[in-house]
């Protein structure tokens, strides 16, 4: 599945491990170029290391999401010296479980802080550099947690929420150049998710289990493919089951 026909750049934030690894490994193929970002440095160091044995063009950028500075930096970078930008990912998040009782503020505007402001970051300052590339799609990694309520959730579903009523906004503002959509995963197996009770182990959906980060993956390719095309302003929902 290409993404674009021409050499292309495409931006995994929080790629450092988890589903941004996967996503940005999956993303990599001949003519696209993988730049993955993350606060983790030496991990995503790392992990783009894998990336380039295997034959991906991957390039590593620290990048805190909820810094405007650094995205603008980044843009101007790819504006200088990169193939075009197509793609964006807008994976970087946290999870810090709690119950409303016991969650403080700074906990809450934490979650606003990684989780909203650097999906909103991201839509602002790429965007429109897609769309006076000649055009592009994002993808902004919301939750099932947006859609159902789960006891200890309220900052982290509140943040993604939050992320799906953006991405439909942006759909109707950077439409026709630019496509935005999200997705809701819901059950995945990822280092994030081992603060949860079950420490990400088990799911009640009728699959009746998580998912792997990489079967995730093959939907935001999808996406971000020229395959998806008259595909915008949508929320799509992979979990297995977990919302029917």
């Amino acid at each position: 599945m290409r993404i674009f026909p021409s050499e292309s750049t495409v931006v995994v934030t929080g790629a450092a491990r988890g589903q941004g690894a996967a996503h940005a490994a999956r993303l990599g193929r001949p003519g696209v170029r993988v730049i993955l970002t993350d606060v983790l440095d030496d991990e995503g160091e790392r992990t783009t290391e894998v990336l380039r044995s295997s034959g991906v063009d991957a390039h590593y950028r620290s990048l805190d999401v909820s810094v405007p500075e650094q995205w603008s930096a980044l843009a101007e970078e790819i504006r200088r010296d990169q193939p075009r930008l197509t793609g964006l990912v807008n994976n970087a998040g946290i999870l810090r479980y709690g119950s409303i009782e016991t969650t403080d503020l700074a906990t809450w505007s934490l979650h606003e802080r990684i989780n909203v402001h650097g999906t909103f970051l991201g839509v602002q300052t790429m965007a429109p550099l897609m769309r006076n590339g000649g055009g592009g799609s994002i993808v902004n990694v919301a939750s099932t947690a947006a859609l159902i309520g789960s006891k200890g959730y309220a900052a982290y579903s509140a943040s993604k929420a939050a992320i799906v009523a953006l991405t439909k906004v942006a759909a109707h503002e950077f439409s026709p150049t630019v496509r935005i959509n999200a997705i809701s995963p819901g059950g995945v197996s990822s280092q994030m998710n081992n603060d949860e009770p079950e420490g990400g182990s088990s799911s009640s959906a009728p699959l009746g289990r998580r998912a792997s980060v990489e079967e995730i993956s093959p939907l935001i390719d999808y996406l971000l493919s020229d395959q998806a095309s008259f595909v915008t302003g949508s929320n799509v929902v992979i979990d297995g089951g977990l919302t029917a």
